[in-house]
């Protein structure tokens, strides 16, 4: 596709439906219970059902960027809507635990499609000055999705019964992909290559490659500290202040990407950003650890260390498009980082709740600043790579 503007019509049905791709994780965490209590079994089985979304990505997560490579965005996202509305309307019926199981399996390949497909064409319907901007307010789907569901979904749910929230995810899934299918020009044929010739190579390429992997290797450790902290760091605090804590974390990383966020990128690289994102979240974990116990003094670390984190996720999205000119190597980035922002937060909150118990508020210090260093690192040695393989080039 080619537009000499930015579609921002098309950009915000997009988003839309990036916020009904984070309601397939929201629609189960926020009916935890009720679930819990209508399957009649305990909170681990109840948990799986919402994390097990997240597994197709991380098996699958890169290969889905070599299909969006292989069918382009418009098959791809249309398909995942209509696959994620199916989805919806089934589990609707509350079936058999196994069969929701395995319902969330097959709604795991519609998620991941979708957050990989659409950031890749939100990044080619803008011109290149707002490009910052639509990257950053596509990372803010997962977070307004989840605010929007806990406000509500119980609402729904104690008037109409658990199945309307199905219902309204599928109907919402519906919608879009009606909106969409008259919206989204045909693309151009892509090139047939074999899908899975050559698969284990390809996938090697992707993460060998310094300007494909930066993204989503930067993103793993954003994602293993950001959904870790917000889940354990509100019981951490005075108890006076966990519910402010907790509510206030998402809200202010939201904040931060679409205000401070848009206006850093203007004067340094989306690379720069993350990792000053973690210098940042470096220092208010620091800050978190030295005033703890001392209320409002800690209270206002964690919400600045969540700004921090802000700043990193919208970023982090930037890199893509920055790093990645050609549309089909964005979609492999996208891949990439859909599969590392899933195994960051499949497994960064067991890691800090047992470092937690063992060792408090101290323990959640040293987990934001090792994987906060170790986000620098990386970016560092890959940004380094970049430049080598640039003067090779030049040479």
């Amino acid at each position: 596709m080619d537009f000499t503007r930015t579609n921002w019509v098309l950009i915000a049905l997009l988003w839309l439906a990036g916020l009904g791709a984070a309601a397939q994780f929201g629609k189960v965490a926020v009916t935890f219970q009720d679930l819990q209590r209508f399957y009649a079994t305990d909170s681990v089985t109840i948990g799986l059902l919402v994390s097990v979304v997240g597994f197709v990505g991380v098996i699958f997560g890169a290969s889905a960027g070599l299909i969006v490579t292989r069918f382009g965005n418009r098959k791809v996202i249309l398909t995942a809507l209509a696959m994620g509305a199916a989805v919806s309307f089934a589990q609707a019926m509350l079936p058999p635990l196994l069969i929701m199981f395995v319902l969330r399996i097959i709604e795991g390949f519609s998620h991941l499609a979708l957050v990989v497909a659409a950031p890749v064409l939100i990044s080619q319907v803008a011109m290149p000055k707002h490009q910052n901007f639509v990257m950053i307010l596509w990372s803010t789907f997962f977070g307004v999705s989840f605010a929007l569901l806990a406000w509500i979904g119980p609402i729904l749910v104690s008037k109409f019964g658990l199945q309307s929230l199905f219902l309204a995810h599928g109907s919402w899934f519906l919608g879009i992909g009606i909106f969409l299918l008259f919206s989204l020009k045909k693309e151009a044929m892509p090139v047939r290559t074999p899908l899975f010739k050559g698969l284990i190579s390809r996938h090697i390429d992707l993460y060998r490659s310094p300007f494909t992997s930066a993204p989503g290797l930067g993103f793993a450790f954003y994602t293993m500290t950001y959904v870790a902290v917000l889940t354990i760091l509100p019981g951490l605090v005075d108890p006076i202040w966990r519910v402010f804590v907790a509510a206030a974390m998402p809200l202010v990383s939201i904040a931060v990407s679409l205000t401070f966020g848009v206006w850093v990128l203007r004067y340094i690289t989306a690379v720069q950003a993350v990792m000053l994102g973690f210098a940042g979240s470096i220092i208010s974990a620091l800050f978190f650890g030295i005033f703890m116990g001392l209320g409002l003094a800690e209270v206002f670390c964690a919400v600045a260390l969540a700004g921090f984190l802000g700043l990193i996720q919208g970023a982090s999205f930037a890199c893509i498009p920055a790093l990645n000119p050609e549309p089909n190597d964005r979609a492999k980035a996208a891949g990439v980082l859909a599969q590392m922002g899933n195994v960051g937060t499949s497994s960064g909150t067991p890691i800090l709740a047992y470092l937690a118990v063992q060792y408090g508020g101290l323990g959640a210090m040293w987990f934001v600043v090792i994987l906060s260093v170790c986000g620098i690192l990386m970016h560092a040695w890959l940004a380094g790579r970049r430049r080598r393989a640039s003067t090779q080039r030049v040479e």
